[in-house]
């Protein structure tokens, strides 16, 4: 009678771990993408009140008006209130804040103040937007932005109707 001294493990039991640490790691790797994309928000609307801080100082200090549009780039005069006198890059990967004071094409003599990320490049083209692989963005277009209104009727872009895609983060949901 041969006796076997094999002291290794068999072949099913070496494919049943593997396919265990493969469900395991897809479940922590899923676990991991959403932690990833709620940091980047968290980043966004934090740099969103840091940058609200710093406007409402300088329009403290400037007669009460804001500083003027500027097209992703510091707004002039800013340098001052803002850490290091620069904006720094967007949140998500290719993105850009960007200062919107626009006059609000549908009220006469209103203005619309806010803050945006941009996911284009000024006058696109579109194959060069980076969206964000969210469902937030699944909709967005080369004037679409993720935006946080200071005050007046808030939009992706001043171009577009309030309808257009786009996310704000601290609008009223109707």
């Amino acid at each position: 009678m041969l006796k076997n001294n094999y002291k290794g493990f068999t072949l099913m039991e070496l494919l049943v771990v593997i396919a265990i640490i493969g469900i395991l790691s897809s479940v922590v790797l899923g676990s991991l993408n959403s932690a990833r994309a709620s940091a980047l928000e968290a980043r966004a609307h934090g740099q969103f009140k840091t940058f609200q801080t710093a406007l409402e100082l300088y329009k403290n200090d400037n007669a009460g008006e804001y500083p003027p549009d500027s097209d992703r780039d510091l707004p002039s005069g800013m340098e001052a209130y803002i850490a290091g006198g620069v904006w720094p890059e967007g949140p998500w990967p290719g993105s850009v804040y960007d200062w919107d004071n626009w006059e609000d094409p549908d009220v006469s003599g209103a203005r619309i103040y806010q803050i945006s990320v941009r996911f284009c490049p000024t006058g696109g083209p579109l194959s060069a937007c980076v969206f964000p692989d969210e469902d937030w963005a699944e909709d967005f277009d080369i004037d679409s932005a993720y935006y946080f209104c200071i005050s007046g009727n808030c939009r992706s872009h001043a171009s577009q109707p309030v309808e257009y895609p786009g996310k704000c983060v601290n609008c009223a949901e109707e």
